[in-house]
């Protein structure tokens, strides 16, 4: 078997893969859940450090834009200036 980790020998992929399979959907949904919010926080975390000087909005527009990309960032951002200006 071709491992599909560089770092980890076949029979402790092997293991790891059979450890995913005996858990229950449910489990494995937490476990996804959980990564992806420990992703998305770190992901946070180092755009707000690279970019101390910018209020929280421009770093969640930041964030869409690393993310999703420049277009989708400058949508969202033109909806949000609308808003402020009383349009709802």
């Amino acid at each position: 078997m071709k491992t599909l980790s560089r770092d980890t020998s076949p029979e402790i992929e092997l293991k790891l893969i059979d450890m995913l399979r005996k858990q229950t959907p449910t489990q494995r949904l937490s476990k996804t859940l959980y990564l992806t919010t420990v992703t998305l926080n770190l992901s946070r975390r180092a755009i707000s450090r690279a970019n101390p000087d910018k209020s929280k909005r421009e770093l969640d527009l930041l964030f869409v834009e690393y993310h999703y990309g420049k277009e989708l960032a400058e949508r969202v951002k033109k909806h949000i200036e609308m808003k402020d200006d009383g349009w709802k």
